[in-house]
This record gives C-alpha cells, sequence and structure tokens, in this order.
C-alpha cells in the first residue's frame, strides 16, 4: 500500500473514532460544560433575578458575601472535617477487611456480600438507623447510650446536643456508607495480584509485614488513590448524609454542608438566590479540582518512583 493510501486509512480511522466519540463528546458538553459555564456566568452576575432574567451588575459581589457568610463558612467547616476524618478512616478500614476477607476460602462470598449490603441500601433508611441508634428522648437514650452508660459514663445526645457528638455521629455514618464500594473495589485488586510474586517471597523468606509493603501495596496503589480522589470528591458533595440524620434544616442544627448550601440559596427557605448559589457552587468546584490534582501528582509521582 501507498504512502497516501495509508495516510487515507490512517484519517478514515480518525473520523470513524470522532464518530463513536460524538454522542458522548455531545452529552459531557451539553450537561455538564454548558452548566458549567452558565454557572460561572451567574455567580458574577450581581443581584440577579431569576423571574425577570435581569441583573444590577457584574462583579465579585457575590463571593465576596458567600465567603462572609457564617452559613456557609459553618457549611465549609463541617464538609472539611467530614473530608479529612472520612476518607483515610474509611480507606484504611476497607483495606484491613479487604485483607480478612482475601485471607479466608470458606464463606468468602457470603461475607463479601454482607459487606456490600449496606452501599445497596437506601441512604435514608440507614439514616433513620442510626437516628435511632444514637438519638436521647424523654423516653430512652438510645441503644448507643446504653452501651456509653454500661461503662459508666453519662449519656450524651448525638442527634440535638453538642456539636462534635453530631459531627461523630455524621462521620460514623459516611464511613459506614462509602466503606462497602471501597471494600469491593479493594477484594477485586488483592484477588488480581499475581499469586507468582507471594510464592518467590515465601521463598525468599519474607516476613507477612514485609510482603504486605513491597508486593501487595505497590501492586494494588492505583486503586487506593483511585478511592482517595473519588472519597474527597464524594465528601465534598455530601448532602444527603446530613439530611437522613439531621433532617432538611442543617442550618438550624448547624450541620450543613457545602452542597447544602447551594441548594439552600436556590430552593431553601431563604432560597431564590442562584448568583449567591453560583458562586458557592464554583468556590466547592476549585477545591474539589484542587485537591484532585495534588492527589494525581501525589499518585503519579509515587508510581514513578515504585
Amino acid at each position: 500500500m501507498t504512502k497516501s493510501g495509508v495516510r487515507k486509512e490512517g484519517i478514515k480511522g480518525t473520523l470513524t473514532g470522532w464518530l463513536y466519540l460524538a454522542p458522548a463528546l455531545a452529552f459531557l458538553i451539553f450537561f455538564m460544560v454548558y452548566p458549567l459555564i452558565d454557572v460561572f456566568i451567574y455567580s458574577f452576575e450581581e443581584g440577579y433575578n431569576s423571574a425577570s432574567q435581569t441583573y444590577f451588575g457584574i462583579g465579585g459581589y457575590n463571593y465576596s458575601y458567600v465567603l462572609r457568610d457564617p452559613y456557609f463558612l459553618q457549611a465549609v467547616k463541617n464538609t472539611f472535617i467530614l473530608v479529612i476524618f472520612t476518607v483515610p478512616i474509611s480507606t484504611i478500614l476497607a483495606l484491613l477487611i479487604s485483607l480478612a476477607l482475601n485471607s479466608i476460602d470458606k464463606l468468602k462470598k457470603l461475607f463479601q456480600t454482607i459487606y456490600f449490603l449496606p452501599y445497596v441500601t437506601n441512604t435514608l433508611a440507614v439514616g433513620l438507623v442510626f437516628m435511632i441508634l444514637f438519638r436521647k428522648t424523654p423516653y430512652t437514650d438510645g441503644l448507643i447510650n446504653l452501651l456509653i452508660k454500661a461503662f459508666g459514663m453519662s449519656a450524651v445526645d448525638f442527634i440535638e446536643g453538642p456539636y462534635w457528638a453530631k459531627m461523630l455521629v455524621l462521620c460514623i455514618y459516611v464511613i459506614w456508607i462509602v466503606m462497602p464500594f471501597k471494600i469491593l473495589i479493594l477484594t477485586s485488586a488483592l484477588a488480581s495480584v499475581n499469586p507468582v510474586y507471594y510464592k518467590a517471597a515465601r521463598i525468599d523468606g519474607a516476613s507477612k509485614t514485609r510482603i504486605f509493603f513491597k508486593i501487595t501495596l505497590p501492586m494494588i496503589s492505583p486503586m487506593i488513590f483511585y478511592l482517595v480522589i473519588t472519597g474527597f470528591i464524594g465528601a465534598f458533595k455530601a448532602y444527603s448524609d446530613a439530611v437522613a440524620i439531621f433532617g432538611v434544616d442543617l442550618n438550624a442544627a448547624g450541620m450543613n454542608t457545602m452542597v447544602g448550601y447551594v441548594y439552600d440559596m436556590l430552593y431553601g427557605d431563604g432560597g431564590g438566590y442562584p448568583s449567591y448559589a453560583s458562586a458557592a457552587a464554583i468556590i466547592l468546584f476549585a477545591i474539589v479540582l484542587t485537591i484532585t490534582v495534588i492527589n494525581l501528582i501525589v499518585s503519579k509521582k509515587t508510581s514513578q518512583k515504585g
């Protein structure tokens, strides 16, 4: 075949590839890129009225207002606490459970199914169970408080009590919700490691700890970084988790999140402020994008060293 024929075949293949990608690209542009650009524009339109589609001017007042709003600052604080505690704890616990599951033969599938059940259970139903377990009422202190009192400590109202208690319940709930998916991914990653590496290590007399840090961990590190990145993104988008436990009035409970703040600005009792909501959404987008890029850079450098 001549060079011109090869070139034509290459162009034809490229066009065919773009043709296959066209529906997905159209979907991304229409439902993701365009809304993002639209929200970015809204965030600079001061005094925007959704009914009349008018605004007073263009500037950074919306960002200034949002960054000074105590409700937003509280939401940022809550969201960062969720991210800092739930992502590493849930990942480490999922890894430990996955290692335990991978080391057993009998009833392995049954245990995997049991650990995966919370992931397919409705989050609001799980939140209701958590509320019943932790809530203190005039009639009962709740199961968790009964256990606390059994150790000689006083009961705590985890749902309507001090901030640290409410945040503790929310963190436990989020960890409980996200762990099944992480266990599934890590169990699959552990099963994909070639057993030849383990046999060679045992022949050389390597300990289980050394095998884990020198073979297992490097082999599954891409999946761990994937779970960390998606965990950060998911924790920053948390909203239904808080609603499931504390109800829809999260500002009154002091447990709102950044996504909840955006929702309240749009549809809450004091809502109807799309410009403020857009500014908050862009701030959230910038934070998530920054942390994701940092995680990707760290992941890339770690894999290169490995």
